[in-house]
């Protein structure tokens, strides 16, 4: 008994460990098969409809949806009062923000707001319960003030945090979409279709695979319906994306339409411009790899070399030292 008793911890921390690695490999492959199907669905159901593009889908009348539509109509509420007015140039950038990560229904920027606002309230008063609970202790009043202040502040800036990460999410599957979409021009383009058909036809090949890009030229298309100059609406589709090298498209297709050129010559020599430029950039990330690499090298293999080569030997010293004595 005296020699199982210590091994029993062990066992337990062991069987702890597998079975949270099990719980969260099982939970990971439920969510990805859940992902997986969801994409089936939406293949199945065809072209999504333009008021679910715009963002003017209802949710559904069930009892999570009913305690979602309060819980989203309470935030707008509180974010009408505290963010800033539709009047204002604050509210046009957030706006922007806002179409830039696809989010495009009139009540985010309020809904953002009272997120920002309920988020500072509630996790520093959270703090202040915690602390009159018992639950975390602090003997110095202007310790528990400074990490208050800091719990508020990392408060208010997470839905910025969630934003930017948005964005750039979508702006990375954007660009990733764009050498197929422009291929997919060229060969529109040659074969005789005129601009908007092409950017028409481009929106329906790619609305599975890259639907960001998709949505961004359906919205382009929704934009020339509705009677918008074509050099409005791709100056609009330019600020959506706000990418460079869509920008200098858009620019190509402005200056080819306004001075009548070929467009299909101007596309061609783009296309080629652009791999070109993509293969400089690649070769740019190539040749940075070798720096990136010795950040985990340093820090995580020299080590385990140190370990591997000279732990024998300061074993064997030690030994020989405390042998000796």
């Amino acid at each position: 008994m005296v020699g199982i008793t210590p091994t029993v911890p062990h066992a337990i921390s062991v069987g702890t460990f597998f079975a949270l690695f099990l719980l969260c490999f099982g939970l990971h492959e439920y969510l990805r098969q859940r992902a997986r199907s969801r994409q089936l669905v939406d293949k199945l159901r065809g072209p999504r409809h333009e008021s679910e593009i715009l963002g003017l889908e209802r949710d559904p009348s069930t009892a999570l949806g009913r305690l979602r539509n309060g819980l989203v109509g309470t935030l707008s509420r509180v974010g009408q009062r505290v963010g800033p007015k539709e009047t204002t140039l604050q509210y046009s950038r957030m706006r922007t923000r806002f179409l830039r990560a696809g989010l495009r229904r009139a009540s985010y920027p309020a809904l953002f707001w009272g997120a920002k606002f309920m988020l500072m309230a509630g996790l520093s008063m959270g703090f202040f319960l915690a602390r009159a609970a018992g639950v975390v202790t602090f003997e110095k009043t202007n310790s528990v003030l400074v990490i208050a202040l800091f719990i508020a502040t990392s408060g208010f800036y997470l839905p910025d945090v969630w934003l930017h990460l948005h964005i750039t999410k979508r702006k990375r599957s954007i660009f990733e979409g764009i050498p197929d979409a422009l291929d997919l021009l060229v060969v529109c383009v040659e074969a005789g279709m005129g601009l908007d058909a092409a950017m028409n036809r481009i929106a329906e090949e790619m609305e599975f695979s890259n639907p960001e890009l998709s949505d961004e030229l359906r919205i382009y298309n929704l934009e020339m319906r509705a009677g918008k100059p074509r050099q409005e609406a791709l100056n609009h589709l330019a600020t959506r994306i706000d990418l460079d090298d869509f920008s200098s498209l858009v620019t190509l297709l402005i200056q080819t339409d306004k001075f009548g050129t070929s467009l299909a010559q101007a596309l061609r020599i783009y296309s080629d411009t652009f791999r070109l430029k993509r293969y400089i950039r690649a070769e740019e990330l190539a040749a940075k790899l070798p720096t990136l690499l010795m950040i985990p090298l340093i820090l995580f293999i020299f080590p385990a070399l140190f370990v591997v080569i000279l732990g024998p030997a300061a074993i064997r010293m030690y030994h020989m030292i405390h042998g000796s004595l």
